[in-house]
């Protein structure tokens, strides 16, 4: 969290209050998913010790527990959070001006290739935040990519992603 706290709601995305819920909600469910994948394991002890799922089942009964402590709090008990600034609007333009790139560039993985998703997203991001030339984030991108891939490939023998939907690599010979 910053060194300031805004206590004004005038420019905030989403107040403390709400995250707090949303965090409990989300924990929860995780606690459950954990908590039934434990169950079809074995929670029990067994005649030779416990089961695969008897240390998963409590430590996701933990994190139910503490979550509905959380959310108790956080719905009924602490109401003045509710006028608390979690996030202003310009730092939230901040973080989604990395998140939601890095989510392109996680599905171009998938899609394109590591080598090539990662040209783009760094020359991007140099010419966008970084405020480089185009032809130095050209230089620089495509640099990174040829010695990750001579690094991976050749050096490692490791092959990364190249892409399930389309790969571009081969137009020049690598498959």
């Amino acid at each position: 969290m910053s060194e300031h706290t805004n206590n004004s709601n005038e420019d905030s995305v989403i107040s403390v209050r709400a995250m707090d819920m949303i965090t409990a909600i989300l924990f929860l469910v995780v606690g459950l998913v954990v908590m039934v994948g434990s169950l079809k394991l074995g929670a029990s002890w067994g005649s030779d010790g416990p089961e695969a799922g008897y240390f998963p089942f409590y430590i996701s009964l933990i994190i139910m527990l503490s979550s509905t402590v959380t959310l108790y709090q956080a719905a009924i008990v602490d109401k003045k959070k509710k006028t608390e600034s979690f996030v202003d609007r310009e730092s939230f333009k901040q973080v989604m001006a990395v998140l939601l790139p890095a989510i392109v560039f996680v599905l171009g993985v998938q899609l394109i290739g590591i080598y090539v998703s990662s040209v783009f997203y760094i020359a991007i991001f140099m010419i966008w935040l970084g405020k480089y030339p185009i032809w130095k984030a050209i230089a620089v991108s495509v640099g990174v990519s040829v010695a990750l891939y001579l690094m991976f490939e050749f050096w490692f023998q490791v092959p990364l992603p190249h892409g399930s939907w389309f790969n571009p690599l081969e137009f020049v010979g690598v498959n």
